[in-house]
């Protein structure tokens, strides 16, 4: 059976395609089949951060409305055979996504013997998020460290306790939490949240640290997902959160400041 992942928040712009497209690339680089999903109708970006933005011919939503199958659009990723995406619609109102037609594509998906499927969510609580959400087993919860984006994401966790299948059938979604830009140094001045902080407020167990760092923005802008980016910190913690998805214990780096050596403090580096 197909694992599905959503990838959800409370808030816009806190970084779920670019976690949505890591953690896609991280379990294919591991081996597992993995299929990428875009639900945001009207506003698609994964397939801008995949790098695959002009080879969509179909889109998901063609796909739920019988204009396509599902073979026709989902798109092979050039760096891992065992890696697809399937765009969002430009064009579609958000309207156009039934919770009957995104469960044929996800079974269809399993039975095609994808491992896992990573439902990138619109941010907010309106259709396409809920349909994003309603029939995942994990759910990854995308947080900045700041008090409005911890809030709205209280809201989410709140959703995915009771308007998921999962919930219909009296089980929980596995929840984790991802902390994205994340800066120690903001940390230690007050500036901001720390995991602790966001742990105790939200309930819940973090699966991931992101540094705040330059090559994320960087990676999106060359439609390379920052996870393979290998000597960036930012990739480096994206690995270690698909690890700990998968079950690997890794400790949580990039959560403290880094102490300046002593030649590092005399030579100014």
């Amino acid at each position: 059976m197909a694992e599905i992942i959503v990838v959800t928040s409370g808030k816009g712009g806190v970084g779920k395609t670019t976690t949505s497209a890591s953690l896609a690339c991280g379990l294919a680089r591991r081996g597992h089949r993995v299929a990428v999903i875009d639900f945001d109708v009207g506003l698609r970006n994964l397939d801008l951060i995949m790098g695959c933005e002009r080879r969509v011919v179909y889109d998901f939503v063609n796909v739920v409305n019988g204009e396509a199958s599902l073979k026709q659009a989902l798109i092979k990723d050039k760096r891992f055979d065992n890696l697809y995406v399937l765009a969002a619609s430009q064009t579609r109102d958000k309207d156009a996504l039934t919770k009957e037609g995104v469960e044929r594509v996800l079974n269809d998906l399993a039975a095609d013997g994808f491992d896992y499927i990573v439902c990138d969510s619109p941010a907010g609580i309106e259709k396409g998020a809920f349909l994003a959400m309603y029939f995942a087993d994990q759910a990854v919860v995308v947080v900045n460290p700041e008090v409005s984006s911890v809030r709205d994401s209280d809201r989410i966790l709140g959703l995915l306790a009771s308007k998921t299948r999962k919930a219909e059938r009296g089980e929980r979604v596995r929840e984790h939490l991802l902390l994205t830009r994340y800066s120690p140094r903001r940390v230690e001045t007050g500036e901001m949240l720390s995991v602790a902080d966001v742990e105790e407020i939200l309930g819940l167990k973090t699966i991931g640290v992101i540094p705040e760092s330059p090559d994320v923005l960087n990676a999106s802008n060359k439609g390379e997902p920052v996870i393979l980016e290998t000597e960036s910190d930012a990739a480096q913690a994206y690995d270690d959160a698909v690890a700990r998805l998968l079950g690997e214990n890794r400790p949580m780096r990039f959560t403290t400041v880094e102490k300046k050596g002593f030649f590092s403090k005399l030579f100014g580096g």
